[in-house]
């Protein structure tokens, strides 16, 4: 039997951040955009969740997404 409790996923700020790189990464998005645009890639329910931690740890949604997820480190090849 299915439980009806319907459980709110949590998103730490780590998690946000592998998101907004790996969007970086791919192309998605740039790292000069703003924070809010991540709301484009996470379920409008769970969005809440997501802006309470960023928040929590002081990001303000109109931050630009190189300010969330830092310097990246690049390899030689």
């Amino acid at each position: 039997m299915i439980q009806s409790t319907i459980h709110q996923l949590r998103y730490s700020l780590d998690v946000i951040q592998d998101e907004a790189r790996h969007l970086v990464h791919e192309g998605v998005l740039s790292r000069q955009q703003p924070i809010y645009t991540l709301c484009q890639f996470i379920p409008p329910r769970e969005w809440s969740c997501v802006e309470g931690e960023l928040e929590k740890c002081d990001f303000l949604l109109r931050d630009r997404i190189a300010d969330l997820i830092g310097s990246e480190n690049w390899e030689n090849d």
